[in-house]
């Protein structure tokens, strides 16, 4: 691909300044970022530009800036709605912050540590379990997955019930602004009355409004005990009042993530050594993890064995298992945490990344499904995730025999605006942890109150008049700015 003299003049600043290894010109080298992981976004990039430091970034932020240059911000490429992808024309430049991958700091004490933008979320994990401490984050792409971009997207994951989005755990941001700025924001002050809250705009900006460098991180106690259960039941209902229950009886329960009987059956299909861990079949599974980090307090595989023994007395539960192992634990998860892979394996699927107001999901699940099945025949529709903060992931499977394109093509956009619509009837979001990206762009702009959208186009012009960062991601911007 030929570059512009603009673009030229950027690689060649970046090679000179800090080093051949910031600069990735062959095709085939930049060919695995070019799409998302889901396969269903495609853009062109001449290069890839690939900083080491802060400070390298903001010198090529400022003279892209100066030059009129596009760039998209790209950490593991991890995503779901294609917001680390380059236009198809070419007229950006990828950065990559992989290359900023220093864990600066981490400190016990108080419960904090500073992690570069490309530090992988497992080696994240590792190092603060290495220094005692935990950090309550964690998703399927943890090996992939990296800081910059789990900030950038907000990103949930499985411990969301207990300990919330990445916006709860972020405690101090580091980050380049569109014309170069270093915003210095790492300082985990409990109280700062400064005005805007310029560490809360960045998370979840989707790398539209500057680009995170480093993360200031809340840790928890390490884990002195978990349980995890493996449940049968009936309805999502049934599930939902199983949940409330757990949680009025203790304050262990850290996730609680609810599958359908097919759903579970793709894993099984798809993926090699997963087996389902209840003898028998049922109609949907929840999988509960306990946590601990006191010693002292009764194990939690005691507190779920009891309170499992009551959901069965109350007809919540028609069968469950412990984990005896950890090496069992972990195979649980794997079950969970395959969903996507098998899905992908199985055929095209409209995915839905959406919440509604935890006490209707059960209701949602259910007749959501059942409507779009109705209005599309031949489609399938699943619901799967983290019913206890409302959030699942809903699904339409293509028809068997469909002509995979032409189905997303023609009834794609036509199930995802069903879905939508449902959502925003029940007072929810169309996308409650993996953003907006190019995927929603034009259903937020659909569905959401002119306010809302004048003011996010507002901020990001305020903030990136040339409109230099992450273009054609989030918000549409008006006619009259030029790139959208």
């Amino acid at each position: 691909m030929v570059m512009t003299p603009e673009q030229k003049r950027i690689v060649e600043f970046a090679a000179e300044q800090f080093g051949p290894k910031t600069v990735t010109t062959d095709p085939s080298d930049i060919e695995p970022w070019l799409t998302d992981w889901r396969r269903r976004y495609r853009g062109a990039a001449p290069a890839i530009l690939s900083p080491a430091s802060t400070e390298a970034v903001s010198a090529l932020v400022a003279l892209a800036n100066d030059l009129g240059v596009a760039l998209v911000p790209q950490g593991g490429n991890s995503g779901m709605v294609g917001g680390a992808v380059p236009p198809v024309d070419g007229s950006a430049l990828l950065l990559s912050t992989r290359r900023m991958n220093r864990i600066r700091s981490i400190s016990p004490e108080a419960n904090l540590a500073i992690a570069e933008a490309g530090v992988i979320l497992a080696t994240f994990r590792d190092a603060a379990e290495a220094a005692g401490r935990r950090f309550p984050l964690d998703l399927g792409a943890r090996g992939s997955a990296t800081i910059g971009g789990l900030v950038s997207t907000n990103a949930g994951g499985v411990q969301v019930l207990r300990f919330g989005t990445m916006r709860a755990l972020v405690a101090g941001i580091e980050a380049v602004l569109p014309d170069g700025s270093v915003h210095d924001g790492l300082s985990a002050l409990k109280k700062d009355n400064r005005g805007y809250d310029l560490t809360q705009l960045l998370i979840g900006a989707e790398g539209t409004l500057g680009i995170v460098t480093a993360a200031t991180l809340r840790l928890v106690p390490a884990a002195a005990a978990r349980a995890v259960a493996w449940i049968g039941l009936d309805s999502p209902a049934k599930a939902l009042t199983l949940l409330r229950r757990l949680q009025a009886a203790t304050d262990m329960i850290e996730s609680f993530e609810i599958m359908p009987d097919d759903t579970v059956a793709l894993v099984l299909e798809h993926v090699p050594g997963t087996r389902l861990p209840l003898s028998g079949r049922h109609r949907w599974h929840v999988l509960v993890e306990a946590v601990s980090s006191d010693v002292a307090a009764e194990a939690p595989s005691a507190v779920l064995e009891r309170l499992l023994a009551d959901a069965f007395a109350a007809d919540l539960a028609q069968d469950a298992v412990l984990a005896a192992s950890e090496a069992q634990a972990e195979a649980f998860w794997r079950i969970r945490h395959s969903i996507s892979e098998a899905e992908r394996a199985a055929g095209p699927a409209v995915q839905h990344d959406i919440s509604v107001p935890v006490d209707d999901m059960p209701r949602f699940m259910v007749e959501g499904g059942a409507e779009a099945e109705a209005r599309f025949p031949g489609t399938h529709a699943i619901a799967y995730g983290h019913l206890g903060d409302g959030n699942v992931h809903f699904h339409v499977r293509a028809p068997q025999g469909a002509d995979h394109d032409r189905w997303y093509a023609e009834d794609g956009p036509r199930i995802t605006r069903l879905v939508h619509d449902m959502v925003v009837a029940a007072g929810g979001s169309i996308s409650a942890e993996h953003g907006i990206g190019q995927m929603k762009r034009d259903e937020l702009a659909r569905l959401s109150p002119p306010a809302r959208i004048a003011a996010l186009r507002a901020i990001k012009t305020a903030l990136d008049p040339r409109h230099i960062l992450n273009p054609g991601k989030l918000v549409a911007l008006a006619p009259e700015t030029g790139r959208t």
